[in-house]
């Protein structure tokens, strides 16, 4: 389960399905039947504007929707003898705005879409109170990932002071010219961004020229934390004297490593979620 909001005083709760934000109808349906939230839904589905609706929904953004079946539907609703369930909705169109999930957060889930369409049905207030929600639910969920990116960022500007000095006492003569001393450190940045991008600041910016800023400022939150590490190591590398050849191939495998670990790790926190 993803998050839940609280829309006048009841529970909706939310998940993804596709990475797509899902809305749960039965939670929706409980501000009009608390009881049988099931045939709220059902009553809902028998409305010729919401097959309507759903059907066009479903050619926007379903490739593989069944047209035939949806007609059918189509021609049947409104009928006194007609019924429907979002089970067979799903599966005889091969629908994927509703489903039916089974389990501890069972209940019938909609894309955002649809779910708002039909807290229409429900109450026109209700359905503001509920996008109202939504979308403060989805700006705090923005500044949490911007607050995580930028504290990410600034781990790696720290570390970066780390590096350049050992770059400054390791690798730097004596009386160097000042000219050159910028052209140090860009290898060494470089060195850094092989190891974990697989390419140079120059070859990024080749093959991105419409973009502002450089291949660091978009670089995940995982490439970000790995960033860091790998630079304090290449720090300890180089007042150990290592050769940078030998330093680009060590810190290489490190990120891969590192990066296959905090994929997976946090894929896990997804999935349980």
């Amino acid at each position: 389960m993803k998050d839940k909001i609280i829309v006048q005083n009841r529970t909706i709760s939310l998940t993804t399905y596709h990475e797509k934000d899902f809305i749960s109808l039965t939670d929706i349906a409980k501000s009009k039947n608390s009881d049988e939230p099931k045939d709220v839904v059902k009553n809902w589905l028998r409305n010729k504007n919401t097959i309507e609706f759903l059907g066009l929904w479903e050619k926007i953004n379903n490739p593989s929707f069944k047209g035939v079946e949806f007609d059918h539907f189509r021609n049947e609703a409104g009928l006194n003898s007609f019924t429907l369930s979002p089970t067979k909705w799903a599966k005889q169109t091969n629908a994927i705005g509703i489903v039916t999930k089974s389990g501890r957060y069972g209940g019938t889930y909609a894309h955002k879409d649809i779910a708002f369409e039909f807290a229409s049905w429900i109450s026109a207030e209700f359905k503001l109170f509920l996008i109202k929600e939504f979308q403060r639910l989805k700006e705090d969920e923005i500044e949490k990932q911007q607050l995580g990116w930028d504290i990410k960022r600034t781990i790696v500007k720290m570390n970066y002071h780390i590096h350049t000095d050992a770059i400054k006492n390791n690798l730097i003569p004596p009386d160097i010219a000042k000219n050159k001393i910028s052209f140090i450190y860009a290898t060494e940045a470089d060195l850094l961004n092989v190891a974990l991008f697989g390419k140079t600041a120059k070859e990024w910016k080749e093959n991105n020229s419409d973009k502002k800023g450089n291949i660091r400022d978009y670089a995940t939150v995982e490439q970000l934390v790995v960033l860091a590490n790998i630079e304090v190591l290449n720090a300890e590398f180089i007042k150990q004297a290592i050769e940078p050849q030998q330093r680009l191939e060590k810190l290489n495998v490190i990120a891969i490593e590192q990066l296959n670990i905090l994929v997976g790790y946090n894929k896990g926190l997804t999935n349980e979620q």
